[in-house]
């Protein structure tokens, strides 16, 4: 989910959250919003950043899935604990015998929230938007794997009919896929698979209108298992038990509230004070704290993804693949994930996290001050740096993104003699800055939609929509169109293997070490179980004394 998919830890003090946090507190001298929530099934969710929006199709982080989870529902859904597809607004599904045609078979009882009907000419509709070159989404690449979408995405077709979606009745939907897809059924979970009501997406434009009103709570139509009742900016966003839901009777939450808690040092203290059941994060400097003293409450799991530097390698002097391998080399991992996060992280020693999907890279990605020095000079600069130019680290705004910088930033100085100033931002202007090509060094994270190399590798073939960095490579996406072709395992691994290889000698990209999941969660809330891509699909979470 880069669902998801740019990690966001962000850091800038809100006011007026705050002060409702503390009036919902005071309100009650013997019971906190927490014990309230418990008891009226409410959970209280600390979700890290106003969100960019709530429409599936444009969005691209982890906060906004965790709400449109809430509010959609796509073909298929994960399990909870394994994540494997099982039945959404699809009951079951059929796979012809050429292994590329794919038939959905939807429920008669899907309902949208304002008791429309979810047909599958609302899936042929919404597969559309995305893929419409006008509306941008920087996830239409997702789609590609169906027939025609990548040409009509790119404007060389303009007839959708020529892309392998058909709704051959309201019930009944064919995909008819360019190649095999073996992760195709766990796409479909992904947000930028979820379906939009047609009626109210061309009441407030057309249908690759970008940021009309359709996501405000007195317009917004969904289709999950919650609708959206109120978005107060910067304060709250509270969905409530869909009475039309399909399967309303497996829902046992009544409401869902997601504070935009930016501070990490709030965030703790609202969850240590009754102020909320689920933390986004947990500040390094508190994690030895909490298992010490409330071990019940301290979660680490597993998470699929990657916390590295994008390099925009269209700006000199990180034109220059010698100068980003230096700059690669010149920074301790080992050092950042012991004394700086604490939480268990691995450094990066590749780019891919090892294992996804049975897939290991080769090793390439180390500490060496010598070479670095070395490959600076090679590229014309030094000794210690010695005429090398101005450059920008962009980070969004977050106590632990700028710790992390800082550190990085006097690596740099230290062992190469260069200067970087640090450059934070708020993360919606963040995200404009880094599509618009407007930094030198950015922070990233990439967290997997599906557990595949692919949902790794192919954000960086040419003009990928999740590529920022300029880069591009011929062998590079001839070996992603290799892998994607076929659906033999060894030899998909062997192209993914050279891909990243090759990756990581053109260093468009700096890694720095693998995500765990650390934060807090209140023993009272049941079915949020551990799973490496932290999704929590909300009718299976329930509150318990």
């Amino acid at each position: 989910m880069q669902r998801r998919h740019v990690m966001n830890q962000i850091n800038v003090i809100q006011l007026p959250l705050f002060s409702l946090l503390s009036f919902l507190l005071s309100c009650s001298q013997k019971t906190t919003p927490v014990e309230r929530g418990i008891s009226s099934q409410t959970l209280l969710i600390a979700n890290q950043t106003e969100p960019q929006d709530l429409d599936p199709h444009i969005v691209t982080g982890v906060p906004e899935f965790h709400i449109m989870e809430a509010l959609f529902e796509g073909l298929v859904i994960a399990e909870p604990k394994e994540l494997q597809p099982v039945p959404g607004v699809a009951r079951s599904w059929d796979l012809a015998a050429d292994g590329l045609t794919w038939t959905f078979h939807l429920r008669n009882d899907a309902v949208w929230s304002n008791g429309d009907r979810v047909t599958a000419g609302d899936f042929r509709f919404s597969y559309q938007r995305i893929l419409s070159p006008n509306l941008g989404s920087e996830y239409a690449y997702m789609h590609f794997c169906i027939e025609g979408a990548e040409a009509y995405n790119k404007g060389t077709i303009t007839d959708f009919s020529k892309v392998g979606v058909d709704a051959l009745d309201d019930t009944t939907l064919v995909m008819r896929l360019c190649r095999p897809t073996p992760y195709f059924l766990s796409l479909l979970a992904h947000h930028s698979f979820f379906p939009v009501h047609p009626a109210t997406i061309l009441k407030f434009g057309k249908i690759d209108t970008r940021g009309t009103v359709w996501t405000r709570p007195e317009n917004f139509t969904g289709n999950g298992p919650f609708r959206l009742a109120a978005w107060e900016i910067n304060r709250i966003i509270a969905v409530k038990k869909s009475e039309t839901y399909w399967d309303r009777s497996s829902v046992r939450l009544r409401e869902i509230d997601f504070f935009p808690i930016d501070n990490q040092q709030t965030e703790e203290r609202s969850f240590r004070t009754g102020g909320v059941h689920v933390t986004a994060n947990l500040a390094p400097g508190k994690i030895e704290w909490y298992r010490a003293n409330r071990p019940e409450a301290l979660r680490t799991d597993p998470y699929l993804g990657t916390y590295f530097y994008v390099v925009n390698v269209t700006k000199p002097p990180l034109d220059d693949p010698a100068v980003r391998r230096a700059l690669s080399l010149a920074v301790d991992r080992a050092a950042i994930v012991r004394h700086i996060l604490k939480g268990g992280q691995p450094p990066a020693t590749c780019y891919t996290p090892p294992g996804t999907g049975g897939y290991h890279a080769d090793s390439a990605v180390r500490f060496d001050t010598t070479e670095a020095k070395r490959l600076l000079a090679k590229a014309g600069y030094g000794p210690g740096g010695r005429s090398f130019p101005a450059v920008e680290l962009l980070y969004n705004t977050s106590e632990t993104h700028h710790t992390v910088a800082q550190a990085v930033q006097q690596m740099w100085k230290r062992h190469l003699g260069i200067e970087v100033t640090l450059v934070n931002q708020e993360w919606k202007v963040y995200l404009a800055s880094k599509q618009r090509g407007r930094f030198g060094i950015a922070r990233m994270g990439w967290i997997g939609d599906y557990n595949d190399p692919m949902t790794f590798l192919d954000m960086w073939v040419k003009d990928g929509g999740n590529n920022n960095s300029g880069w591009s490579h011929t062998r590079y996406d001839s070996l992603i169109a290799v892998a994607a072709a076929t659906s033999d395992r060894e030899a998909r691994f062997a192209a993914f293997r050279e891909a990243e290889a090759l990756l990581l000698d053109e260093m468009p990209i700096v890694p720095v070490y693998f995500y765990t999941n650390v934060y807090l969660l209140h023993p009272a809330v049941k079915g949020w179980d551990p799973n490496l891509l932290n999704i929590h699909n909300y009718k299976y979470v329930y509150l318990e004394k």
